[in-house]
């Protein structure tokens, strides 16, 4: 049984053709660190030679999302993107130009927020930073 059936199967989803291969090319940017949004992974398909819908990828994504196999960011780019969920948090830098998103990972920064949410009398459970660039000139 190959790895993506078996992920599959570990979060209650069936495995079908169109989920094991929409989960093998959200794996094949696991070292870049690449978002991909539905399109990009529908254009992926295609030029894979693989006849999966536009509807079938958004179906698929948010029956991941869902199963937790990724995680879903509505940047300021417009639209949804994706990633696999890997569980290590990380932040995001959004380039406002080219809309690059880079990964980054700051304890200073991590401590610092657990303080605030103390300073006011709360535990801090989860948070979201993106950072918003540009390019220096």
């Amino acid at each position: 049984m190959s790895e993506e059936n078996q992920e599959l199967r570990s979060v209650g989803l069936k495995v079908t053709l169109p989920r094991v291969k929409i989960l093998r090319i959200l794996e094949s940017t696991e070292e870049t660190a690449q978002h991909l949004s539905a399109e990009d992974v529908y254009k992926a398909l295609l030029e894979s030679g693989d006849d999966v819908g536009l509807a079938t990828v958004y179906r698929v994504l948010t029956q991941f999302e869902t199963a937790g196999l990724v995680t879903r960011h509505n940047f300021e780019t417009g639209h949804s993107v994706f990633e696999l969920a890997k569980g290590d948090h990380h932040d995001h830098m959004v380039c406002v130009d080219t809309g690059d998103i880079i990964e980054f990972t700051d304890d200073i920064i991590e401590k610092r927020q657990h303080k605030i949410a103390a300073a006011h009398g709360y535990d801090l459970v989860d948070h979201s930073l993106v950072l918003y660039v540009k390019k220096k000139q």
